[in-house]
């Protein structure tokens, strides 16, 4: 009968020691925190009493902290606690080292412990070494261009062009953007010109983005719209044509036997450039018999050259009044004539010297009948 009470009452002892044992009220929380920020993980226990929590590093087995006391002598490393109950371990100035395993420990007899995750994230980085600088490649080659970037997580890299402007792929499929550290053009022509934007985003701000100039190399084209001008003498006219080049060529107007125009006396060779395209103007002042003739806009570039002619051929005055000879010269498109409200214009050169000379014989015959009616009138009265 003494037996059985003996070992009922270490069983209850038992129970009330397991009971009152310390031990961990939840799991310990991964965190993620971004660089250079501070991070907290916390570890909350029970039952404490006198047993102490220390804070350890796994991958290292290095121990930061234990009770309310550091351990480590890192500045970075901190510990409070609330009640006793929630232990928190504080890493500030967040670095990228610090990733990884972190354990919770209660020093009883077996030793209790729990493991928590921290994850350091890293905004994106484009890196100089792998990526591609600003480019230069002649029309019809092809080329590639590459973006190197880093960050926790690794960041995704999307292609855009600036000012919205569309890729052309391979066929000739135009997008808004791509996906992928390189981006590739095959048969480069002059719209593939201008800025890339390699852009990195890894969902930590900020995203970043790098600016990759293409520039591509064409002989040049010249482009008149007007290759017949007319023009009366003594008057002001502009001769225009346009070049497109790269490398920026060397333009300039040279008349039909070659020689170049000389700047001045009237004739001033203009440029209004852009990044590829120039306009090349010719002002002409007080036109002279002399100036007619053809006038070409050449441009060269170390690719090759290109020239265009324009042909000034003379025009005579609207309205001409000399010895009763009146011309007019009418120039419309495809019409000999046309109704306005002042009556038919003709649009054809037309001479009135013959109506004119018509006009002076009706009127000296006009004149003699009146004459011989006045004589005749007189001669009954008499």
């Amino acid at each position: 009968m003494f037996l059985p009470l003996v070992l009922l009452d270490l069983l209850l002892i038992g129970r009330v020691a397991t009971t009152y044992e310390p031990g961990f009220s939840a799991p310990i929380a991964n965190v993620t925190a971004p660089l250079g920020r501070e991070a907290v993980m916390a570890c909350t226990v029970h039952n404490l009493s006198t047993y102490k929590v220390a804070w350890l590093r796994v991958d290292t087995q290095t121990i930061l902290t234990i009770h309310t006391h550091v351990i480590s002598r890192s500045r970075r490393i901190g510990v409070t606690h609330s009640d006793h109950r929630t232990w928190f371990l504080h890493i500030r100035e967040l670095r990228e080292t610090d990733r990884g395993w972190y354990m919770c420990q209660i020093n009883t007899d077996p030793m209790k412990s729990q493991l928590g995750y921290l994850d350091v994230v890293v905004p994106p980085d484009i890196l100089d070494r792998g990526t591609s600088t600003d480019q230069t490649v002649r029309e019809g080659a092809s080329i590639s261009i590459t973006c190197a970037a880093t960050g926790s997580p690794h960041p995704q890299i999307t292609w855009r062009r600036e000012h919205s402007k569309t890729i052309t792929v391979s066929d000739g499929i135009q997008v808004t953007s791509l996906e992928g550290p390189v981006l590739n053009i095959t048969r480069v022509n002059r719209q593939h010109a201008g800025a890339y934007l390699c852009i990195a985003s890894n969902g930590v701000p900020p995203t970043v983005s790098k600016r990759i100039m293409l520039t591509v190399e064409y002989p040049p084209i010249v482009t008149i719209r007007n290759q017949l001008v007319g023009a009366v003498l003594g008057s002001d006219l502009v001769l225009e044509c346009e070049t497109e080049a790269y490398p920026k060529p060397v333009s300039y107007w040279s008349r039909e036997n070659g020689e170049i125009v000389p700047i001045g006396r009237g004739l001033e060779p203009q440029k209004i450039a852009g990044s590829y395209r120039t306009i090349l103007r010719l002002p002409i002042r007080r036109i002279t018999s002399s100036d007619y003739g053809a006038y070409k806009c050449v441009s060269k570039n170390s690719l090759g050259d290109s020239e265009g002619t324009i042909k000034l051929y003379p025009m005579p005055s609207p309205a001409v009044d000399n010895n009763n000879v009146v011309q007019r010269l009418n120039i419309v498109a495809d019409k000999s004539s046309d109704s306005t409200p002042f009556g038919t214009q003709d649009f054809r050169l037309q001479d009135y010297n013959r109506g004119a000379w018509k006009d002076s014989f009706h009127f000296s015959l006009l004149s003699s009948l009146v004459l011989v009616t006045y004589v005749v009138t007189s001669w009954t009265f008499i």
